[in-house]
């Protein structure tokens, strides 16, 4: 007979024992907390109790070096909370570019950047930077931690520095001013880390300077173009660099003010287009809310309707897009276009007389007023100013092929010059007129966007021309179709979808001027007026085919 089970005598588990423990409430201070929470909040209270310690023994430690050296207050880094805009002192700081001898034994403050420090027994010396600017401050202080401090710096850290201006007897080789500051404070507001990707001295350097050293058996870092790119924040602050994009301002700006001077209106238009501004594929294409669109090649076809919509004379200073796999030292896939487009009166000539009468005004200004950037740029970059004529030369396309034929330079009489031709032209033009910098217009139609006119006395060439620095193109312009019917076989001819242009072609139908203008990349007149063998070099952050970052 089959026993009966009986069931054991219910005990609690160890599972209902921790059940029942968690269970159990603790009162602390008014407030019914579970055990767990009450561990959590215990563990919070000795965290807090272990910070409130670990900040009194820095107060300890900050309160005994201020026994051991009086001039602790005098250095240091600057807390976090005094850089959050924490208050308006009403401090005034002096720029660096500013000290001079009027400002012997006066009290200043600067501000910049750490080039180099060192110790010289007792004594510590820094170079500050500013802007390209450089002045020696000297440390001489009864406190062995502030010259140690002053001395241990990281190179490209900030700092904030108050002294005395002195001047000393004998010439200041190390630094752009020839005065000294004798430091009575020092603290740092930026802190650099201590191994940078590249020095800047080592990016400063010319090649003249790397090639001599190799001579006498000496090796310095030579920092390829690549590394620069690549950490491109530091390579901006060399002295070249920073003459670079300040000419580059001064050239926008002088483009600016000249043609308003001339009665032009700046304008901006979209660089989202439905089809391609230029012709050809090598557009860079996007999906515009369900619509094939692409970034525009040039600000061509909007300018033009801003003719026809009565401003008379317009420019414009963009981005531009191109997106050929162009891998030479002059092409970008990005960068900043300087347009203009006016209406003419009989001749395209008269886009020309502008052309002419604004980069020899430019040429001039640069040279007149950008001496010192000049000058750094040919520490590292040495460069002949460029060769220009009060009145810029003007040669025929034919004219140009002929003189390529007399130097034994076949060419294409009704096709483009190649980079090498244009070159050669350049050295042709130089030698025999003396400049570097011309204009050759008439070019075959063949060669040219389709809104360009026709010649009227001969199809096969275009009321057109492009203009050369050192050899090499820097703008096209043209005058352009303003005739409705003209302008549709013309597209159809070089093989645009007139669909993607009805709006451009509909702004002649409603009755426009004829016109004509140009376009000129600002990279490449810095470039080729300095005489520089990359366009990167004159790009902020240039954007090629294999670069999409920093």
């Amino acid at each position: 007979m089959a026993s009966e089970s009986v069931d054991p005598p219910t005990t609690p588990s160890q599972n209902d024992s921790n059940d029942t423990e968690t269970n159990i409430v603790v009162e602390e201070e008014g407030k019914t907390l579970s055990k767990k929470a009450a561990k959590k909040e215990a563990m919070k209270q000795e965290k807090l109790k272990r910070q409130q310690e670990q900040a009194a023994a820095v107060a300890a430690a900050a309160a005994a070096a201020a026994e051991s050296d009086p001039l602790a207050g005098n250095y240091g880094e600057v807390p976090l909370l005094d850089l959050q805009s924490k208050a308006v002192s009403g401090k005034k700081w002096t720029a660096v570019e500013l000290l001079n001898e009027d400002l012997k034994d006066k009290e200043v403050l600067i501000r910049g950047r750490v080039q180099t420090t060192r110790a010289v027994g007792k004594i510590g010396f820094l170079v500050l930077r500013e802007r390209g600017f450089t002045v020696q401050c000297v440390v001489a202080v009864a406190s062995k931690q502030m010259v140690k401090f002053a001395t241990s710096l990281s190179r490209e850290s900030y700092v904030d520095i108050e002294g005395i201006v002195s001047v000393p007897d004998i010439a200041i080789k190390g630094a752009s001013q020839q005065v000294e500051i004798q430091v009575r404070k020092i603290y740092c507001v930026g802190k650099a880390i201590p191994n940078l990707p590249i020095n800047i001295e080592d990016a400063a350097r010319s090649e003249a300077e790397i090639e001599k050293a190799l001579q006498a058996g000496e090796q310095l870092v030579r920092v390829n173009q690549d590394t620069r790119l690549n950490y491109r924040v530091l390579d901006l602050r060399t002295p070249a660099n920073q003459a670079i994009f300040r000419i580059q301002c001064q050239v926008e700006n002088i483009f600016r003010q000249f043609l308003l001077s001339e009665g032009f209106v700046g304008i901006h238009t979209p660089k989202l287009i439905a089809g391609s501004s230029e012709g050809g594929s090598a557009v860079f294409k996007l999906d515009y809310k369900g619509q094939p669109a692409c970034l525009a090649q040039s600000p061509q076809l909007h300018k033009q309707m801003g003719i026809c919509g009565d401003f008379g004379r317009v420019f414009e200073i963009g981005p531009v897009f191109r997106a050929e796999d162009s891998y030479t030292h002059r092409h970008l896939c990005e960068f900043t276009g300087l347009d203009v487009e006016m209406e003419i009166k009989e001749h395209y000539f008269e886009v020309m007389d502008i052309v002419d009468r604004l980069f020899v005004s430019m040429f001039d200004n640069l040279n007149e007023n950008c001496k010192k950037e000049l000058e750094a740029i040919g520490r590292q970059y040495p460069f002949e100013p460029l060769k220009y004529l009060r009145k810029t030369l003007r040669l025929r396309f034919e004219d140009g092929v002929k003189m390529l034929k007399e130097a034994g330079v076949e060419v294409d009489p009704l096709g483009d010059l190649n980079t090498e031709a244009e070159r050669k032209l350049g050295q042709l033009v130089c030698e025999k007129y003396g400049t570097e910098f011309y204009i050759l217009h008439r070019y075959p139609l063949a060669v040219r966007p389709f809104y360009t006119m026709p010649c009227h006395d001969n199809s096969a060439y275009s009321n057109s021309f492009d203009v050369f620095i050192r050899g090499e193109e820097i703008i096209s312009g043209a005058q352009r179709v303003h005739i409705p019917e003209l302008l549709t076989t013309r597209a159809e001819a070089c093989g645009i979808d007139i669909k993607t242009i009805t709006t451009y072609i509909d702004s002649f139908r409603y009755g426009a001027p004829p016109h004509g203008g140009f376009g000129v990349g600002l990279e490449r007149v810095v470039m080729l007026f300095c005489a520089l063998n990359n366009i990167r070099k004159t790009s902020l952050f240039p954007r090629d085919p294999l670069r999409l970052a920093p």
